[in-house]
């Protein structure tokens, strides 16, 4: 069975920081692209980053330097390090692994970015 398992959301102040982790199972983990995407209620799923087994990443403009993705292939898991948070951040944040053809999705975490 896929598994990909998102922690770390939460409450968080503007300004603050939260680190999201993404255990992915190793069969799906090894050789794929993996990413970060969110979608809030009534909008559309905005791609975030995204990482490949060689360390490749890719960030959307806004986000570039608050956001870091990284990996740990040792424990097949995927992290979203999130600075200088704002309340336009706050979505369901999805983690996602992408083989050919298929796209799996994670069952998100809230992440909420409120004074």
């Amino acid at each position: 069975q896929v598994q990909l398992v998102e922690s770390g959301g939460g409450l968080v102040q503007p300004g603050g920081s939260l680190r999201l982790s993404c255990a992915a199972s190793g069969s799906i983990f090894k050789s794929l692209r993996m990413a970060w995407y969110r979608q809030a209620p009534g909008k559309e799923r905005d791609l975030v980053a995204t990482i490949t087994q060689g360390g490749s990443t890719y960030y959307a403009d806004a986000r570039k330097g608050r956001f870091t993705i990284s990996s740990d292939n040792a424990k097949n898991t995927v992290y979203l390090q999130m600075n200088s948070l704002q309340p336009e951040d706050t979505s369901v944040y999805y983690c996602t692994a992408h083989p050919p053809l298929v796209c799996y999705w994670g069952q998100g975490t809230q992440v909420t970015v409120s004074s």
